[in-house]
């Protein structure tokens, strides 16, 4: 009679974030205090920046009657959203948002192929003089845009248009003097954070290129600009927003109602004795959701582009 011999029984082992075997039945590591501190910290933090929002949101759903008579603090007696078909129609939010879409859309993709064209000449090609184009790309973001309100109002009054550009005949009362401003104040943020952006891409693929008798065009259209989608998406979505958003450029070089961006459409919704806050409240939800689409659209590259680096030593 033969006996077998019976592998003696091992413990189950796990694989460790460091690849180093741990049993199966060890406890997970306890979260130190400090993390839950940080932790509780940027959530407080957080629901700080949204409170506004929400309150807007809450507001928006209830009738003003109830509001003024019970606070907006208060437990709501009835939800509804008629208050947002209401902005919807009555400020007339679709001509508007058009207007606006004429703007940040072009003003976007001409300031991005601009900066990412001259960040490329500073990073890449070896321009003598290169640092302090760059710093002076920087330091033109550091002039308060104020200051030049009254000189681009006269400058843009003297500029002749042709009439299929513009019905006032001169830059003013158009589109172009707006777009003009958007892309002139955004490409120097755009030059420095593309240019730190080309300079982390391994140089090695250019100089193959180069020998394979790739031009300037090529190496930056076809080689560096695809490379670049990250921060290509980060900044497109800071862009938007910020040309999306900006009320005072489109107010100061538009005189026609017809042509004002949709954050003027707002005013459309105030009384001239009364305001009633709850449908302004609704109507600035409406203006603030394509920001919102577009950065959850954009999300992933948008994230990528804000980490880039941050495991480099």
């Amino acid at each position: 009679m033969t006996t077998t011999a019976r592998a003696p029984r091992t413990r189950r082992t796990r694989r460790t974030g460091t690849g180093v075997p741990a049993p199966a039945g060890r406890a997970r590591r306890r979260p130190r205090p400090g993390r839950l501190g940080v932790h509780a910290f940027l959530m407080g933090v957080s629901l700080a920046f949204l409170a506004p929002l929400l309150l807007a949101v809450y507001a928006s759903l209830r009738p003003y009657e109830e509001t003024s008579e019970l606070g907006y603090f208060s437990l709501p007696r009835s939800l509804s959203l008629d208050y947002y078909r209401q902005a919807f129609t009555d400020s007339e939010m679709t001509k508007y948002f058009v207007n606006t879409l004429l703007i940040a859309v072009p003003g976007v993709l001409i300031t991005l192929f601009f900066a990412s064209f001259v960040a490329f000449a500073v990073a890449r090609l070896g321009m003598r003089g290169s640092m302090v184009l760059l710093m002076l790309f920087t330091a033109g973001n550091l002039l308060p845009q104020q200051t030049i309100v009254t000189p681009l109002y006269v400058l843009f009054n003297r500029i002749p248009l042709p009439y299929w550009m513009s019905d006032s005949m001169t830059m003013f009362d158009s589109y172009w003097a707006v777009l003009t401003v958007q892309v002139g104040f955004q490409i120097g943020f755009c030059v420095f954070v593309l240019a730190n952006y080309m300079r982390t891409l391994p140089v090695e693929i250019l100089e193959a290129a180069l020998v394979d008798g790739a031009g300037v065009w090529t190496r930056y259209w076809r080689i560096t600009l695809p490379l670049c989608r990250p921060a290509l998406a980060a900044l497109g979505t800071l862009q938007f927003t910020w040309m999306y958003n900006d009320f005072l450029w489109a107010l100061v070089f538009i005189s026609d109602g017809d042509k004002l961006p949709i954050t003027s459409a707002l005013n459309n919704l105030r009384g001239q004795f009364f305001t009633d806050y709850n449908l302004l409240a609704a109507g600035s939800v409406i203006v603030a959701l394509p920001t919102v689409i577009v950065f959850l659209l954009l999300q992933r590259h948008f994230i990528a582009g804000l980490t880039l680096g941050a495991g480099k030593g």
